[in-house]
């Protein structure tokens, strides 16, 4: 498995316009939110298991990463719970989102990382902690 600066800087090569990667920074915690979402109007195990899964992923590439995925993935949980309807707004904000997402690839003119790899659609939101966890001195 490649080490979590190669997927960084591989998924940075077609992130380097700047509004592209505001884009992202609005666009991939919606579009996972929405995911959680989708999931959990199946059923909340499912949203749980997809949860799970995806820390065992960024667990193997940064214990710190998984732990801070963790707890965003728990409030994103803890909102979905409250909310008193979860299918239809998640399905609107994944379509919206995603629409964003190709609108920012557009202005950058290149395609989307997950064309090449679909773990790059994992790979996302690790990036943006990762610009966080570098912009607050902590290692990942």
């Amino acid at each position: 498995m490649k080490p979590i600066d190669q997927w960084f800087d591989e998924y940075g090569e077609s992130h380097q316009n700047r509004l592209n990667k505001l884009v992202h920074w609005v666009c991939v915690p919606l579009i996972t939110f929405s995911v959680l979402g989708i999931l959990w109007a199946i059923h909340p195990g499912v949203a749980f298991l997809a949860v799970g899964t995806s820390l065992m992923f960024y667990a193997m590439l940064s214990w710190r990463i998984a732990a801070a995925m963790l707890g965003l993935a728990a409030i994103m949980l803890l909102i979905l719970d409250a909310m008193p309807s979860v299918f239809w707004p998640s399905v609107i904000i994944f379509v919206l989102a995603w629409i964003g997402q190709f609108i920012g690839h557009q202005v950058e003119g290149k395609k989307p990382s997950f064309f090449k790899d679909l773990q790059f659609l994992l790979i996302g939101p690790i990036w943006l902690l990762g610009f966080v966890f570098r912009t607050i001195g902590l290692r990942y």
